[in-house]
């Protein structure tokens, strides 16, 4: 019995020591649904790193951009891993507060990431976050009311045929609107929409000087496309309206046709939360056959700052939580429907996969029709889709994410809303330094 209590003492004793020597990183992340199931997988992590012990900060997704923000802006030292969006990564990896991901393992494979997902995250030909979600947008649409109008929706439509199919689908007096578009202001909300769309349109936010370019026929085209097209056959008060707004009007059956994110499509195809479930197609976003189609870039990804002092523990966690291993260890326990999307070519090659998500193929032919790096018909000085990856972007953004959204609601006119938006434009990009 003695010889039993010191051979637990001495375990005891040893095991302590051991705790007392692994290494902790402290992770910040967002509170969507992927990542928390992250972190109830995470044993698989520390099975097989038993010398790193993880801490979790999650947060919400506004409050999660400030404190990851102010905290590498500042050098704070608070994080060894952040989760940050595709806005962020070209910004920061050039001021140089990110460290590149160089040690992600012989088995990582980073080829197999999608190339338009890792054009979004690298500068330069060096990767500095790796994606755990991504996504594109894309048409959802009803098939049944496509029928009924007598129309077939092509794999890759143009703007015009939207227009058609939407006037022919609007029955006002049955609720169906024939299209519903974002309208609610903000960067990330009318602005992604309209931001892409204008891409197709040959519109961009700056010229090669960064002169802001509202004052030109192609974004006069593509905000009075947009209003017109709403006001005939979009829903009452579609300027209040975002992606969970028109989400819900689209799985009450009051959209022919909904523009938005390609994560929207497990959603409107579950029968338990979606009337129109067994109903709805996949197409494209719109070109005009200008070689751009109106379809966004976005991943959720994570990266290390450079302030870290745990740089080899931290890509560790990163190459564990983004690499093909984790999506079969999610598969395994949750079905390979709830696999985190948009990330690896791989997954899409997967016949488990394509079974279990009929979008698939469509989602992944969006994300690829997308060019972070040649955004745009003509050429730019930025990177980014539906963004400008410029710190000023998220104020100017939303800013004239108001002023559209304002011409939508028939407050003021698509003329002036422009106009007030060049202005703004211009003199933000003066006091940026930009332009003299």
């Amino acid at each position: 019995m003695k010889l039993r209590t010191l051979t637990l003492g001495l375990l005891s004793a040893s095991t302590l020591a051991f705790a007392a020597h692994a290494e902790s990183i402290t992770i910040a992340t967002v509170n969507n649904g992927d990542m928390v199931r992250m972190q109830t997988l995470t044993d698989d992590f520390t099975a097989k790193n038993p010398d790193i012990q993880l801490q979790w900060v999650t947060l919400e997704e506004n409050v999660l951009r400030e404190r990851v923000t102010t905290d590498i802006a500042t050098k704070g030292g608070q994080y060894d891993v952040m989760t940050i969006g595709t806005y962020e990564v070209p910004i920061w990896a050039k001021q140089s507060w990110l460290l590149p991901l160089d040690k992600l393992g012989d088995d990582y494979d980073v080829k197999d990431i999608i190339p338009a997902i890792a054009g979004g995250l690298s500068v330069d030909g060096k990767l500095y976050a790796a994606p755990f979600y991504g996504e594109s947008s894309f048409i959802m649409y009803r098939k049944d009311l496509m029928e009924k109008a007598g129309l077939t929706m092509p794999d890759a439509p143009t703007w015009d045929f939207v227009k058609q199919a939407a006037e022919k689908m609007t029955d006002r007096a049955n609720g169906v609107n024939g299209v519903c578009l974002r309208g609610k202001a903000g960067w990330g909300e009318n602005m992604a929409f309209l931001t892409a769309m204008s891409n197709s349109f040959g519109a961009r936010w700056f010229d090669e000087n960064w002169k802001p370019q509202f004052d030109q026929p192609e974004w006069k085209n593509t905000l009075q496309f947009y209003v017109d097209l709403m006001k005939a056959n979009g829903p009452e008060g579609a300027s209040s309206n975002g992606f969970n707004e028109n989400l819900a009007l689209f799985q009450q059956g009051k959209c022919g046709m909904w523009i938005d994110a390609t994560v929207a499509a497990s959603f409107v195809s579950d029968p338990k939360n979606s009337t129109v479930a067994d109903k709805v197609g996949y197409a494209l976003a719109p070109d005009n056959g200008l070689g751009k189609r109106g379809n966004w870039l976005w991943a959720w990804s994570l990266a290390i700052p450079a302030g870290t002092q745990k740089a080899d523990a931290a890509q560790k966690f990163v190459a564990w939580a983004t690499s093909k291993a984790y999506l079969e260890l999610v598969a395994s326990k949750e079905g390979w429907a709830n696999v985190p999307p948009g990330t690896r070519s791989s997954l899409y090659a997967n016949p488990e996969y394509q079974k279990a998500a009929p979008f698939a193929k469509m989602t992944l032919d969006s994300i690829n029709a997308a060019d972070p790096t040649h955004p745009t018909v003509k050429p730019v000085p930025y990177v980014g889709v539906q963004f400008v990856a410029i710190p000023e972007f998220q104020g100017l953004g939303t800013t004239v994410g108001q002023l559209f959204s304002a011409a939508l609601a028939g407050q003021t006119s698509v003329d002036d809303a422009l106009k007030q938006a060049q202005d703004a434009a211009t003199a933000t990009m003066t006091e940026g330094g930009y332009i003299q």
